[in-house]
């Protein structure tokens, strides 16, 4: 299976802050690899490369247990309105003052609904 995953920018980079590889992500989701990274190509995660090594995910995409609940969704909502992975990551992690905090804050809080509603509206 070909993976092909962007280079993060050092601006998107600092945004985020706490990256998972792929390794980190699989254990914490209880999936093999090759499973995390069908969530990757699905479009279920998006990740970004930081450096010369293999995919990683901002940590704030995982719950305990699940991906976040609506992150999914907004993901496709997202690319729908022509966003590629570095941009999707960059907008869910850019402080929104009319949230209060980023979409990911949002999201992470179960107001996953009125995050799509906006990305819905890049589309347009």
């Amino acid at each position: 299976m070909t993976l092909t995953v962007a280079q993060i920018d050092r601006e998107t980079d600092q945004l985020v802050g706490e990256w998972l590889p792929l390794s980190e992500v699989a254990k914490r989701l209880g999936l093999t690899i090759g499973r995390a990274k069908q969530l990757l190509k699905d479009k279920k995660l998006v990740g970004a490369r930081r450096g010369a090594g293999g995919p990683q995910i901002p940590a704030r995409f995982l719950g305990q247990t699940d991906v976040l609940k609506g992150l999914s969704g907004t993901l496709t909502v997202l690319a729908d309105a022509g966003y590629d992975e570095v941009e999707s990551i960059r907008w869910l992690f850019t402080p929104d003052d009319s949230l209060p905090g980023a979409p990911i804050d949002a999201i992470g809080a179960g107001r996953h609904t009125e995050v799509k509603r906006r990305a819905q509206a890049l589309g347009f």
